[in-house]
C-alpha cells in the first residue's frame, strides 16, 4: 500500500515541450561542460553565456506550476524523474543505496572504464565494505586527519612556490596536483605529472560514457603506475594508511580520490578569488590566520566556510543523480532520479542565492536547508569532505595571510553586485594586490 507520504510526493507528468526545455536548458548544457571532465573551452562560453542562470529559473516555474512535486519527464524508453523541493531532495540523499542507489546506468558507463571497482558505482552487495575502507582512509566527520600534521607541511611547501606570482588557472593547478599526489601517494609522486596526465584522459573519454571506445591499454599503464605508488606507502601519505588494509580494490577507490581532488582544486581557485573581491571576507579570513603557524595543521572554520559557500555557489557536482532499486513513488525500478544542484543553491527565493555568505555555514542557516548539498548528503555523501576542506582550506591560508590579491580577468565578482551564475575558473586570473 502507498502511504501518505508516497502520495504526497508522486511524481506529476511533464509534458513533452517541459521535458524539452529540461534537455535543452539544463541537462545538455550540463553535458556539454563535462561532467566527469570539465571542458575549459566549453565552460569559457559556459561563462560568457550564464548557461545555469536560464536553467535555474525553469526549474524554479516548474515549481511553481506543479506546485513542488517531482516532475517525471517523457524520455523515450527510460524513466526519469526531476526532484524540485528539498524534501524530495533530502528524502532522496537519504534513501542510498537503497531504494536510491548511488551507482546509475550513466555513472557505471562513465567510471567504468578507470574505477570499475569504485564505491560509488558498486552494487548493493560490494558497496558496504568497500565504503567502510573509504571512510577508514580519509576519515569522514574528523576536521583534523590523523595525518594532518604531515598534510599541513606539504601544503606549505607547495603554496610557497605560488606566493607573489600571477595566478592564472594552469599556474595554480600545477601546485594544487604536485600537493594531491604527495598528500594521496606520498612524495615519491610529487612530479609524476604522467599519472595524472593519464588520469585526465581517462576522464575526458569518460565525459562521453558509452559514446567513447574503451581504452584498455591507457588504463593499464594507468593502474601500473597508480599501484607502484600505492606499493611505495610512503609514510605521511594516505598509501600509507591503504597498506594498513590489505584492500584489493584500493587503486579503484584511489582513482576516485584523484578525480574527486581536481573538483576540490577547483573550489579552492574560485574561493581565492572570491576572497580578492570581498574585501571584509578577506580581512576575516585574515584574522583567523593571526598568530598560527600553518606548519601545522588547524581547523580554520571561517576559511572552510568560504569553501563550501564557493561550492554552493558554482557546484563541482551539478547533477547528483540516483537509480531506484525497487518500484517507489517515482516509478518503478531502475528509474533514474536527477537533482540539478544549482537550481537548490540559488533558487532566487533564498537571500543569499547570488551572495558569497560564509556565515551560513556557521550560525546554522545551511543546516535547516536540506537542499544546500556541496558534498551531497546521506549515507553516500562524499567520504573526503573534511579532508578536502582542510587541504583547501590551509591551502588558501597559506596564500592570503601576508597577500592580497586583485582580479585581472574574468567576470566580476562583487559584494555589491549578484555573483555569476556560471563561474569558468579556466579563465580566472588574480594578480598581486600591491
Amino acid at each position: 500500500m502507498t502511504s501518505t507520504r508516497e502520495q504526497r510526493t508522486r511524481p506529476e507528468t511533464a509534458s513533452v515541450a517541459e521535458t524539452l526545455r529540461v534537455a535543452v536548458e539544463v541537462a545538455l548544457p550540463t553535458l556539454a561542460g563535462g561532467v566527469i571532465k570539465r571542458r575549459p573551452k566549453a565552460m569559457a562560453v559556459a561563462g560568457k553565456l550564464q548557461f545555469d542562470r536560464p536553467a535555474v529559473r525553469l526549474l524554479r516555474r516548474l515549481h511553481d506550476r506543479h506546485y513542488g512535486h517531482p516532475l517525471k519527464l517523457r524520455v523515450p524508453g527510460r524513466s526519469v524523474g526531476l526532484a524540485l523541493s528539498g524534501a524530495d531532495v533530502q528524502r532522496v540523499l537519504a534513501g542510498a543505496p537503497t531504494p536510491f542507489s548511488p551507482s546509475t546506468v550513466e555513472k557505471r558507463a562513465a567510471l567504468g572504464d578507470f574505477q570499475p571497482h569504485g564505491v560509488l558505482i558498486s552494487a548493493a552487495a560490494d558497496r558496504p565494505a568497500r565504503r567502510r575502507f573509504t571512510e577508514a582512509v580519509l576519515e569522514p566527520g574528523r576536521p583534523l586527519h590523523e595525518l594532518a600534521t604531515p598534510f599541513a607541511r606539504a601544503v606549505a611547501e607547495e603554496a610557497a612556490s605560488l606566493r607573489d606570482s600571477v595566478l592564472d588557472w594552469d599556474t595554480f593547478n600545477v601546485t594544487w596536483w604536485r600537493l594531491v599526489r604527495r598528500v594521496v601517494l606520498g612524495s615519491g609522486a610529487r612530479d609524476d605529472t604522467k599519472l595524472t596526465d593519464q588520469l585526465e584522459r581517462l576522464r575526458l573519454d569518460a565525459n562521453w560514457a558509452y559514446a567513447h571506445p574503451k581504452r584498455k591499454q591507457l588504463r593499464e599503464q594507468f593502474r601500473e603506475r597508480l599501484v607502484a605508488h600505492l606499493g611505495r606507502a610512503e609514510p605521511g601519505s594516505l598509501a600509507a594508511m591503504i597498506a594498513e588494509t590489505g584492500e584489493d580494490t584500493a587503486p579503484d577507490q584511489v582513482a576516485h580520490w584523484l578525480f574527486a581532488f581536481d573538483a576540490a582544486g577547483m573550489a579552492t581557485y574560485r574561493t581565492l578569488a572570491l576572497l580578492a573581491s570581498h574585501p571584509a571576507a578577506m580581512d576575516r579570513a585574515r584574522e583567523e590566520l593571526d598568530g598560527a603557524d600553518l606548519g601545522q595543521p588547524h581547523q580554520l572554520s571561517y576559511l572552510r566556510a568560504c569553501v563550501l559557500d564557493a561550492v554552493r555557489l558554482w557546484p563541482t557536482t551539478p547533477m547528483i543523480l540516483r537509480e531506484t532499486t525497487e518500484e517507489t513513488s517515482w516509478g518503478p525500478a531502475g528509474t533514474t532520479v536527477l537533482i540539478f544542484t544549482p537550481f537548490f543553491h540559488r533558487d532566487p527565493d533564498l537571500p543569499y542565492a547570488d551572495r558569497f555568505d560564509p556565515d551560513l555555514w556557521l550560525d546554522g542557516r545551511a543546516a535547516e536547508n536540506p537542499a544546500l548539498v556541496p558534498f551531497s548528503a546521506g549515507p553516500a555523501i562524499c567520504p573526503g569532505r573534511d579532508l578536502v576542506l582542510f587541504c583547501a582550506s590551509t591551502m588558501l591560508a597559506n596564500l592570503v595571510r601576508d597577500h592580497r590579491y586583485e582580479q585581472a580577468s574574468g567576470p566580476v565578482l562583487s559584494p555589491e553586485r549578484p555573483l555569476p551564475a556560471t563561474l569558468d575558473n579556466f579563465h580566472l586570473k588574480l594578480t598581486p594586490a600591491p
